[in-house]
């Protein structure tokens, strides 16, 4: 993803050099799981090949009056980006080594990992690391920051959900990825890359407009699309991009 404030900080060093051998377990498998959503994007292909001059004409006509509003399009784990090859409940998986037992201490512990992008880390383009592996390397981008936040305010016991999609002060195609969750009958947004503690939780009702959703997932991994997916389609198609899941971080 390209998150809109990650930079790369120093020259990490590749994986191999980087993860030890209690790390490599979440990364194992990694390449069957490549396999598999490659065969299910050559078996949607060909109707998406189709169907791409309908949709982009129905998409004239999507009025979507709030980006925020969820809708009933049906959504699969690779929608919510390039780099999300595995379904989420893999993320849940494994013992974690990091004991959190407040909204605080997530925060204090996130402002000691550094930011650095995924060509410079792994490589690759978009690298959604396992939990446990960040744990390890206390570095990455946004969705990984995301990612394992997401996880520990669910350990908590409280119903988190992790979003995709984009700020609105960043292109359309420069995904970016962020936490909800309540608290005191209240509504918060994580942005887990903020510099600071008053930067990383605000009210979601004051950063609302700051943030264009694409897709979520809550605790029972079943990922929810929102308008401003339309949004993104219909910017997307009329101009004739591509609409696959791009990068983020």
């Amino acid at each position: 993803m390209h998150c809109g404030k990650g930079q790369s900080i120093g020259k990490a060093r590749g994986p191999k050099e980087e993860l030890n051998g209690s790390v490599l377990g979440p990364l194992n498998g990694r390449r069957s799981a490549l396999v598999k959503v490659f065969f299910e994007w050559i078996t949607l292909g060909l109707a998406r090949w189709l169907l791409k001059p309908v949709l982009r004409l129905s998409l004239r006509y999507v009025d979507v009056e709030d980006p925020w509003e969820p809708t009933d399009r049906p959504v699969r784990f690779w929608a919510l980006g390039a780099g999300s090859v595995k379904r989420f409940s893999w993320y849940f998986e494994g013992e974690s080594t990091v004991e959190i037992a407040s909204v605080d201490a997530l925060c204090g512990w996130l402002l000691g990992c550094e930011q650095v992008r995924d060509p410079d880390l792994f490589h690759e383009a978009d690298y959604w690391q396992h939990p446990g592996t960040f744990e390890q390397l206390r570095k990455g981008d946004c969705e990984d920051f995301a990612l394992w936040a997401w996880r520990k305010l669910v350990e908590m016991g409280i119903d988190a959900r992790f979003f995709t999609g984009r700020r609105a002060d960043m292109p359309a195609d420069n995904w970016h990825a962020w936490v909800v969750f309540p608290k005191d009958g209240l509504e918060f947004l994580l942005e887990s890359i903020a510099w600071n503690r008053e930067e990383m939780i605000r009210p979601l009702d004051e950063v609302r407009p700051r943030y264009v959703p694409h897709f979520s997932v809550g605790k029972n991994f079943q990922p929810q699309a929102y308008g401003g997916y339309l949004l993104y389609l219909k910017e997307s198609g009329l101009r004739g991009a591509d609409t696959a899941p791009p990068t983020i971080g």
